[in-house]
């Protein structure tokens, strides 16, 4: 082979190097050009904005699942007085206040009345000289007695006459008489001596039962009078209500009253404490109807008492269909089930934290009336409800108008 042609067979490495340098140069755009579209991709997806309707986590009572009826009302108390005075009297001493506990029969306030302990001594002086009386009268009786037997022995021996004998037997019916006086004098004073007392007992304003002092009508100076008639004058001093009478009075329709009976396991709620349920019973169905209203009265008892229960408190009263037992009267946390979505393999929810929504992990329980116990999030938590299927852990949202 000649010279030349060995020189044709030699690689060009001048033109290699440039085509390798161009191949290099072509995958490194490429790449860059993948990494731009990916993160321009990423960005848009990241940065989207999905318009999602929501719901939130709610506190339920598994109570609510077998409620009949739900109707309102108050507390009222069944056993209540204002308590005053039979005696128009100017208030002295009162010993209570609101609030107060008071027992049946217990002095919690005094009017004035000097003349009437005035009046029970001069009634108890004349008790013991009526007493006294008596028994003058009747040691004047036993002596005539005596005398009248003497001149009756004596007359039938013939030693005296006839005239000493029928005075002897004057005398001894005069004293016999004068005894019989006596003895209604003294039960006549007895009877003053009563009718002071009682009285005098008028002008001390007593509890009727036991009970709480709700209101103090009157103060110490005030004229207090039976009809509180007078200018000025108070006829109550102070109401009292007995907390074991306190029962909750609610309207039922007419169309529902066949949902209720006497009898009937109720639960109350007041919205003075609302996280409290207490155990209730239908204790009357008042048997008259309010033509205006269309409803009947129910009165629906505590089962269990309770300090904090007041009167004239507003009460809602959830009519059950058998009685609530304890794990039904605890609070649970509950979610609309179709918040509830699968993800990865797991059930949860997408819980909204400011514009995005997070994945959390939950666990379903009972199924709660339209609602389905949940663990893992917390009451008044919001969820997303639609449109889960678009949805992924992180995605920013905003809020239908329709909440």
């Amino acid at each position: 082979m000649s010279p030349d042609s060995l020189d044709r067979l030699t690689i060009d490495k001048t033109r290699q190097t440039v085509k390798s340098g161009r191949s290099r140069h072509t995958r490194t755009v490429l790449i860059a050009v993948a990494v731009i579209i990916a993160g321009v991709s990423f960005y848009l997806i990241r940065g989207r904005v999905i318009t999602i309707e929501a719901t939130s986590i709610s506190q339920v009572y598994a109570t609510q699942s077998f409620t009949l009826l739900n109707a309102s009302g108050y507390v009222v108390a069944q056993r209540k007085a204002a308590v005053a005075s039979k005696t128009t009297g100017r208030l002295e001493w009162l010993g209570v206040e609101e609030g107060s506990l008071v027992t049946s029969g217990q002095v919690i306030a005094r009017l004035e009345n000097r003349d009437l302990q005035a009046a029970v001594r001069q009634s108890k002086e004349g008790v013991q000289s009526a007493r006294a009386s008596l028994e003058q009268n009747r040691a004047e009786l036993v002596d005539a007695e005596q005398s009248f037997k003497r001149l009756k022995e004596l007359l039938r021996q013939g030693i005296v006459a006839q005239s000493e004998f029928d005075a002897a037997k004057a005398r001894f019916k005069r004293a016999a008489a004068a005894v019989a006086a006596a003895g209604a004098g003294v039960r006549s004073s007895v009877a003053s001596l009563d009718g002071a007392s009682i009285n005098l007992d008028y002008s001390l304003i007593r509890a009727p039962f036991d009970g709480v002092v709700l209101t103090k009508n009157a103060d110490v100076g005030d004229i207090i009078t039976p009809l509180g008639a007078a200018a000025n004058a108070k006829a109550a001093v102070v109401t009292i209500a007995d907390p074991a009478s306190l029962q909750v009075e609610a309207d039922v329709s007419e169309s529902s009253l066949a949902l209720v009976k006497k009898g009937q396991p109720c639960e109350i709620t007041l919205d003075a404490l609302p996280k409290m349920r207490f155990r209730g019973q239908i204790h009357m169905i008042v048997p008259t109807a309010d033509r205006s209203k269309a409803t009947v009265l129910v009165k629906v008892r505590f089962v269990d008492a309770d300090s904090r229960i007041l009167p004239e408190m507003s009460a809602k009263v959830a009519f059950l269909e058998h009685e609530a037992g304890k794990t039904d009267q605890m609070p649970r946390i509950a979610v609309n089930p179709a918040a509830v979505v699968k993800s990865g393999g797991r059930e949860g929810v997408y819980l909204i934290k400011g514009e995005r929504v997070v994945f959390v992990p939950v666990s379903k329980g009972a199924k709660l009336g339209d609602l389905v116990e949940v663990s893992g999030v917390k009451s008044g938590d919001r969820v997303a409800l639609k449109p889960l299927d678009r949805l992924n852990d992180g995605d920013r949202i905003e809020l239908s108008e329709k909440k």
